[in-house]
């Protein structure tokens, strides 16, 4: 155990050969209706919206006029109330046997964002999960808690359906999967819990507290950072004291508070396990444990590192796990350390799918073209320089050089990586937040989890190396029913992944230009990164496998 991992740090790579081809660079407007699927016609980037017209030597033989008649007499025909619409089609779908495992399980909520009404779908799994004590929350005052417990709530009309549904069965101690976009309230869907659980086994006697009770992993430094400060005003008024650890920052002053007694601990891997080498950070008695994000932390190589520091806690513990997507990887570590059949709540979809509230811009240009095209969108979206506009790269080296080239050419910029002192990554995220610096370039370190307020647009400079990182890169803005736009530069190094942008932009009503499609819509077989591609996903609920033990009736005598 000998070797250290730093936190967060993403490996740099050399910057794929540039190319000559030329491509239109016009911007592409949203279309306000979806996309129709269309295999033999493309749209061109600059008509979105294209309509057929009649060429100056084709006559007009009323045929076009006959159509429209038609169609309004359909439309007149099939108009019904926006209620009535919706019994008909449910209905419709019950007797075609297309009634999804949602509908079935009725656990259909109804949130309310910025006065509109949105549907939330929620599915629910797991072992005795229908039990009438684990009806999901309509109010905060039905969790029955504390009111020094509930003081964080203050500020929120009524839980999020990831806290609804949450709440009843970790507050029973059941291992919990909790599958949810970012921005859906899921530190708190874990941290009342975790203060919960702190008090029962405190027992009020919060003077004698030695070593923590509750542990939550986290895949960055700024992540860890953020479920803290959270976890850390939740406790306050009940006595519930939590410490942050991770890497790139002095371990002296992390250390003093270990020693100086601490409830819950909150870091990243690579720290927490040099604590733990060190036999200053004691996890004997830990029994409530969240690995926030883990489907990226997974990603980010820390495996390793999250079964060494699991091995150092009890088998009898409650095990809770937060993550955007159910990978192979996720269910087979859910699969080892949690109950044969923990409960499973699914807030939205299991598939990961683009924020409807981002205006998605896809541009297909060359290399060389970037940067000028860059200046050029920072002109348009950030002239104010008061909105905040926040720039993805891809690699490290690539994002300190995009960094430097704006601030040569006027900009005032920071920059956040895997490489950068914890010192000068924390000063530059809190300028970015209060909006003193409101341009912000970053790597992947910054495209999940964080809470920043009023990102008005985002621009991938680089495409990520997948179409998941895609996804959570833009919904870094449209964030608690807020529109934003995403802009981004895709080129012929990025075609392998095409079709799956395709899909992304489709499934959200959003423009694809045709340079998109001449790259193709093929999209490859999902893979398993230790099985390839011949592999099955397996739900979360699904049963152990079972050893089975024969006579060797061939032993010699």
């Amino acid at each position: 155990m000998g070797r250290k991992l730093k936190d967060a740090t993403l490996v740099d790579e050399p910057v794929a050969e540039e190319t000559t081809t030329q491509h239109n660079h016009n911007e592409i407007k949203p279309n306000k209706k979806k996309n129709k699927k269309n295999k033999h016609k493309e749209i061109p980037a600059d008509e979105p919206n294209p309509k057929r017209k009649l060429q100056d030597n084709e006559p007009d033989t009323g045929m076009k006029k006959k159509k429209k008649q038609q169609e309004s007499q359909t439309h007149l025909e099939n108009e019904e109330t926006t209620d009535g619409h919706k019994k008909k089609k449910k209905k419709k779908d019950k007797e075609n046997g297309k009634a999804s495992e949602i509908d079935e399980a009725k656990q259909e909520d109804v949130v309310i964002a910025n006065g509109k009404q949105e549907d939330v779908k929620v599915l629910v799994s797991g072992k005795n999960s229908d039990e009438a004590k684990y009806v999901p929350l309509k109010c905060f005052s039905e969790s029955n808690l504390p009111d020094n417990v509930m003081e964080c709530c203050n500020s929120f009309s009524k839980p999020s359906p990831i806290q609804s549904h949450a709440w009843p069965f970790l507050l029973d101690g059941r291992d919990f999967i909790g599958i949810a976009k970012t921005g859906s309230g899921k530190t708190l869907a874990f941290g009342v819990p975790a203060i919960m659980h702190v008090l029962d086994k405190r027992k009020g006697k919060l003077a004698k507290r030695v070593n923590p009770l509750c542990l939550v992993l986290s895949p960055t430094r700024e992540l860890a950072d953020q479920i803290f400060e959270v976890l850390c005003n939740a406790g306050k008024p009940c006595g519930v004291k939590s410490v942050c650890l991770y890497g790139g920052t002095s371990k002296q002053p992390q250390i003093s508070s270990l020693k100086s007694g601490v409830d819950i601990v909150i870091g990243t891997p690579g720290r927490i396990l040099d604590l733990i080498e060190m036999n200053v950070c004691r996890l004997a008695e830990v029994s409530f444990v969240v690995l926030d994000e883990a489907d990226r932390m997974l990603d980010m190589g820390f495996e390793e590192p999250v079964r060494s520091i699991l091995s150092n806690i009890s088998s009898a513990r409650q095990m809770v796990m937060f993550s955007a997507t159910w990978p192979l990887e996720v269910h087979t570590l859910a699969q080892e350390y949690m109950d044969p059949n923990p409960v499973k709540v699914v807030v939205g979809s299991e598939d990961l799918a683009a924020n409807h509230d981002v205006m998605q811009i896809v541009e297909v240009l060359d290399d060389r073209s970037r940067d000028q095209r860059l200046i050029a969108l920072l002109e348009k979206y950030h002239k104010s320089q008061r909105n905040r506009v926040l720039v993805f790269a891809l690699y490290q080296l690539e994002a300190d050089r995009l960094e430097q080239m704006l601030r040569k050419s006027g900009w005032k910029v920071v920059a956040i990586h895997g490489k950068k002192a914890q010192s000068e990554r924390t000063k530059s995220l809190s300028l970015f937040k209060k909006g003193d610096c409101p341009l912000m370039v970053a790597t992947d370190v910054a495209a999940r989890g964080l809470d920043i307020p009023d990102v008005e647009v985002v621009i991938n400079y680089s495409f990520p190396l997948t179409t998941e990182d895609y996804v959570h890169r833009i919904g870094r803005t449209g964030r608690a029913g807020k529109k934003g736009v995403a802009h981004t530069f895709f080129t012929h190094h990025n075609k392998g992944l095409a079709g799956e942008l395709v899909n992304v932009l489709n499934e959200a009503g959003q423009v694809v230009p045709a340079a998109l499609m001449k790259f193709g819509t093929h999209v490859k077989k999902k893979e398993s990164k230790l099985y390839g591609a011949h592999f099955r996903e397996i739900s979360a609920d699904a049963p152990k496998a079972k050893k089975i033990t024969f006579d060797n009736s061939d032993d010699e005598e």
